[in-house]
């Protein structure tokens, strides 16, 4: 664990304990039987309900306890990596997308959806990327057309977290041929004709997270699921991006902390030449170079949790923090795993797992070089510039 003084409260230490004993008991025996499986069992997000960890923030009316502060995000983070699998994604339903609805729903859409995602029995995910379109959603094509009552929606989204799982979808979609820019945020949920799953997609990493292609053929979506104006859609989503960010940033430092804890037990253990790992000078010198920067990073990611909190984390500064975060984690990782030999090449070890797992924090949400270009065009350079 990070010996550097951290920002939580009595309060917060007390919740990191219960979290932890959750994970160890309702997670922790499941991670190898998910991970085979492609996809966790669904029962966990009501499990997780019924302990209050999910939509931690909402109001209490709508089934949430009314914790706005996003260290109990970090803390569920942090305890779920360490203890379970980085795969379980409680906190894309809870802290990516349930806030959409949050914020743009009118007060029918709240109550009629909030608390069934609070209890975890309704499961929540987002579809932005497209088989030709990722990082860059105004090449969206997906299309919602108005009609009597609702809308039709048309298109094909792949890459979906929690894509099998979820029960309602946020999907992103065209809605005004005469504009170009004007996209809306559309509510499909499970059963409504048209909507079809595809194949669970098989991954590099996150074994335990299902990914899925999904599918919507003229599938009516009412007005009532039509989450703000629908020409606003991509305004609604960077709304959501430093905070999407950060938590990222701060998963990429919980994994790649617990990688290091792993490692720094392995080289105890495991001897060679007649001593352990630990012991030869090489090894002790890049594991404290490894911890110094971790700390290092912690303390800053720390730092902008704290910002955040106060409404002061800008897009520039979270980005920064997701490229640099998930670079370390990578960097690290990789490092742990050559420190563990032949083992580290072994699916049985974990730190094999972590680093598959790994890889993809530089792709999703926004790849290292889009998070280049924001930071970049902060600093007032852009290609307008020649």
């Amino acid at each position: 664990m990070s010996t550097i003084r951290r920002i939580f409260e009595p309060e917060h230490d007390q919740f990191r304990d219960s979290v932890a004993r959750f994970i160890r008991k309702e997670v922790a025996p499941h991670v190898d039987a998910w991970r085979k499986a492609g996809c966790c069992d669904r029962t966990i997000f009501e499990k997780a309900g019924e302990q209050g960890l999910l939509l931690m923030w909402a109001a209490e009316q709508y089934g949430g306890a009314g914790m706005a502060d996003f260290r109990y995000e970090q803390i569920l983070y942090e305890e779920t990596i360490r203890h379970g699998d980085i795969g379980v994604f409680f906190t894309l339903h809870s802290r990516l997308v349930a806030p959409y609805i949050a914020r743009l729903g009118n007060d029918e859409q709240k109550a009629r959806l909030l608390p069934d995602a609070a209890s975890g029995k309704r499961i929540l995910a987002i579809a932005m990327t497209e088989p030709g379109t990722g990082s860059d959603l105004a090449g969206i094509q997906a299309r919602a057309r108005k009609t009597d009552g609702g809308w039709l929606l048309q298109g094909t989204k792949t890459y979906i977290s929690n894509g099998l799982n979820a029960d309602a979808v946020i999907v992103v979609a065209r809605s005004d041929p005469a504009q170009p820019r004007a996209f809306g945020l559309f509510l499909a949920e499970r059963g409504m004709p048209g909507f079809e799953r595809g194949r669970k997609l098989d991954k590099l990493g996150l074994d335990a997270q299902d990914t899925a292609e999904l599918f919507f053929d003229n599938v009516f979506v009412p007005d009532a699921n039509l989450l703000g104006d629908p020409a606003k859609g991509l305004g609604y989503l960077a709304e959501g991006l430093a905070e999407e960010r950060l938590l990222s940033a701060c998963q990429s430092v919980a994994h790649a902390q617990v990688a290091l804890d792993l490692t720094l037990d392995y080289v105890k253990a495991r001897r060679a030449f007649g001593r352990p790992l630990g012991a030869f000078q090489n090894t002790r010198f890049a594991l404290a170079r490894k911890h110094a920067e971790l700390d290092a990073m912690q303390s800053w990611i720390d730092t902008l949790v704290i910002e955040h909190n106060a409404g002061r984390l800008d897009a520039p500064t979270a980005a920064s923090a997701k490229l640099l975060t998930s670079e370390l984690e990578n960097r690290l990782i990789d490092d742990c795993l050559q420190f563990h030999g032949g083992a580290g090449y072994m699916d049985e070890y974990r730190i094999s797992r972590m680093y598959r797992d790994a890889r993809v924090s530089r792709i999703y949400a926004g790849s290292s070089e889009i998070m280049l270009e924001i930071v970049g065009r902060s600093l007032g350079l852009s290609e307008r510039m020649a």
